[in-house]
């Protein structure tokens, strides 16, 4: 019976798409482009967009990996590239195959074309950075990371690459029928049919376009029963609040005369409630830190800059002489990660609210101005003259690396989006997850990284002094488990959609979860459950769940948390 079930679900899917067929070719054809048909259409170029489609071709299906951007990776070659692993031992399957094809790639001696491989000993987030007994390699360059996504991909004749597209999302770019996708639309008139999407974009389009429920900003504590949700006062145990006495205003103490540039004073709220503001997103540059060496390239004066733009950062970083506004963490061949820290550094505070439900025009708007921001920041910092001197020293010595984002002016092709849309799907993950204070359902795979929020406001607190709010850094025990319903749909919604990067998930609980090594797991297990939705041809929400472990286990994912073995000496 269940068989026979199957085959008539076949067979409707058939017509459906059959049917559909004439009015997207008809369609495609009057925008002098040609229709496309695939087992599996992957949106988005990130880390797990990638993975999806080589998981994906590894079933043999034949898959589409519609990128918006031109290249690959997003933040994997995008600068982040000292790698927030966690605990590595519950990164598994295509994730890990990722950084151990990093290793290969740096046991190549023309890999080391600055550094000796002997000389780099940097240390990982509570890892080494070169784990050679594993094979594995979590901290890299930018460039290495997307020449490994690029040749991934290569091997496999069954996925075609399609870059620079964008969904149009006008209200006819996705069609539904029957509850299912159908087809997609890009903006220059390319249409795809598949039997099965993941979305794996950090702002969720193609999700929010097929009718699937999602939040943005941050849910209230009481609604999930959390903690560390919603709108909280920073805590004063870690970097990222003002620790001197700064003033908001541009005449020191006087309201009258207006407040400082970018200080973004927001409306105090009571803790823990919600609202609809995201935590703060970044570049993350990758700067080289010898200023003889052949590859650094100055860091020149934007075209805008207004050194009176930045009074609120000289302030704080004049109130905190000793404290250094910027992590640089170490990566191959004198390169560094260069993230945010402190209260004023590289996040653009409140420059990103309107991103998630942004128009195209406008999210490039709000890239332009953290672009602008940022460059102008770390110029400020080298070359004004009031900058206390021995942080103004250090930043002096920073300058482009010569060969990374060579088409971007040096500067990544990806902003930092941190976070955008939540897909409210089958399972929502939330603090309690994260913190193994519930039993998780299906397991899909693990996270372990903590629950890690960026500031997302400033207020004046009691004494009329600047303060940013909603820095949350809270480390977990031990890894947990992500729920299959978590990158799934409620049926209701869509049934043969999946949703690895914008996943199901409470804005605290995401904090941890949004860790690049996770969206490569998530994007493995989207695309082998999409393949068996297609094998037993049923909605992505009816698969045999048990079935789906077993064959995720298979591949080598993590789906249950055991201790490291310990080495023996």
């Amino acid at each position: 019976m269940n068989r026979l079930k199957s085959m008539l679900y076949v067979a409707m899917l058939s017509f459906a798409a059959l049917l559909f067929s004439g009015c997207a070719s008809e369609s495609a054809v009057s925008r002098g482009k040609s229709a496309e048909n695939a087992d599996i259409v992957v949106y988005g170029g990130t880390s797990g967009g990638v993975v999806s489609a080589v998981r994906a071709a590894k079933s043999g299906k034949k898959v589409i990996l519609i990128a918006p951007e031109k290249h690959l990776g997003a933040m994997s070659s995008a600068g982040l590239t000292f790698t927030d692993s966690g605990k590595t031992e519950s990164i598994g399957g295509l994730s890990r195959e990722f950084y151990h094809r990093i290793w290969r790639e740096y046991q190549k001696p023309d890999s080391w074309n600055l550094q000796t491989r002997e000389s780099f000993k940097s240390q990982g987030q509570g890892t080494k950075a070169i784990d050679d007994e594993n094979k594995v390699m979590w901290i890299f360059e930018p460039k290495v990371a997307e020449r490994v996504f690029e040749n991934w991909l290569k091997e496999f004749p069954n996925v075609k690459v399609v870059k620079g597209e964008r969904l149009l999302r006008d209200g006819t770019g996705v069609e539904k029928i029957g509850g299912r996708i159908a087809s997609i639309r890009t903006e220059s008139g390319i249409v795809v049919r598949a039997k099965m999407f993941i979305d794996a974009t950090f702002e969720g389009d193609l999700m929010a376009a097929a009718g699937c429920s999602y939040m943005t900003g941050r849910e209230s504590n009481k609604e999930y029963g959390e903690t560390f949700n919603g709108y909280r006062k920073t805590m004063k145990h870690n970097y990222h609040f003002f620790k001197g006495k700064v003033s908001p205003y541009r005449e020191p103490g006087n309201p009258s005369s207006g407040l400082l540039k970018f200080a973004n004073i927001q409306p105090r709220l009571e803790t823990g409630t919600a609202d609809k503001k995201i935590q703060a997103y970044c570049f993350r540059m990758c700067l080289t830190l010898n200023p003889d060496s052949p590859n650094w390239k100055k860091i020149e004066k934007p075209a805008n800059y207004n050194p009176e733009d930045y009074e609120m950062l000289l302030r704080a970083v004049c109130s905190e002489p000793k404290f250094f506004p910027m992590i640089v963490s170490p990566m191959p061949n004198f390169k560094s990660d260069c993230n945010n820290r402190g209260a004023v550094s590289l996040d653009f505070i409140g420059g990103n609210y309107n991103y998630p439900e942004a128009s195209y025009a406008e999210r490039e708007k709000i890239v332009k101005a953290h672009l602008d921001y940022q460059t102008g920041l770390v110029y400020f910092l080298q070359n004004d003259p009031r900058v206390p001197k021995n942080i103004q020293d250090r930043f002096k010595k920073f300058g482009y690396s010569k060969d990374e984002f060579v088409d971007t002016g040096h500067m990544p092709f990806y902003l930092y989006v941190r976070e955008a849309r939540r897909m409210k799907g089958e399972y929502v993950m939330t603090q309690h997850d994260c913190q193994n204070a519930r039993s998780t359902p299906d397991p899909v795979g693990m996270g372990s990284y903590g629950l890690d929020s960026h500031n997302t406001s400033r207020f004046i607190d009691e004494n009329g002094f600047i303060q940013n709010e909603g820095d949350v850094e809270v480390w977990l025990k031990k890894p947990y488990k992500i729920a299959y319903g978590a990158i799934i749909p409620q049926k209701s919604e869509c049934q043969n959609l999946l949703v690895p990067v914008a996943c199901s998930s409470t804005h605290i609980a995401y904090g941890s979860i949004r860790m690049e090594p996770v969206f490569m797991i998530l994007g493995h297990s989207a695309a082998a459950a999409a393949s068996m939705a297609i094998d037993e041809g049923c909605a992505v929400q009816d698969i045999d769940r048990s079935k789906l472990a077993s064959v995720l286990l298979s591949d080598g994912q993590v789906l249950e948390h055991k201790a490291a073995p310990k080495t023996k000496k």
